[in-house]
């Protein structure tokens, strides 16, 4: 793994978290606790800060990156970002799925209870309501998320990966 300070900025992880040997972590990176960075991921907080909460797996070849003095990224608890999506100066709530090979542009916001499907391209300053469920380039509202997503999808995949986290500790 390559765990880097950069310009006086040293990523700063909680506890029982699982970083992938090959995973890149670069500077103001703020960790929560149970928190896990897979094979090929990248969090680069190199031109602004990048804070993630508690239970946040980001899957393998996932980007997280900022906008130079402008636009950080800010990740709540409970989030999934799903193998190689890109999460870019944005600010994702509490309790969402992001989908494989999704893109969330600068300035977006997702709030809590969410679903970007896989392949989703948020685009720039979109606000995705809580309970929303977007699809599509760019990516648009399909419906209301329901308790059996939540639950179904959300939820168990953040469990999942603290569960597949411990495998690997």
């Amino acid at each position: 793994m390559i765990i880097k300070e950069l310009n006086g900025n040293k990523p700063i992880f909680g506890e029982d978290c699982f970083i992938a040997e090959n995973a890149v972590i670069i500077g103001e990176v703020i960790m929560g606790n149970q928190c896990s960075i897979w094979y090929n991921a990248v969090i680069r907080g190199d031109v602004h800060y990048i804070k993630m909460g508690n239970k946040v797996n980001v899957q393998d070849g996932a980007v997280i990156h900022a906008t130079y003095k402008k636009s950080p990224t800010n990740i709540g608890n409970n989030v999934s970002i799903g193998h190689n999506a890109l999460v870019h100066g944005c600010t994702i709530h509490n309790n969402v799925l992001i989908g494989m090979g999704a893109i969330i542009m600068d300035d977006c916001i997702v709030e809590s209870n969410s679903i970007i499907a896989a392949g989703a391209v948020v685009t720039k300053g979109t606000h995705i309501k809580s309970g929303s469920v977007f699809a599509g380039i760019p990516a648009k509202k399909i419906k209301d998320i329901n308790e059996e997503l939540i639950s179904g999808e959300i939820n168990r995949i953040a469990d999942n990966y603290v569960k597949y986290a411990g495998w690997y500790m």
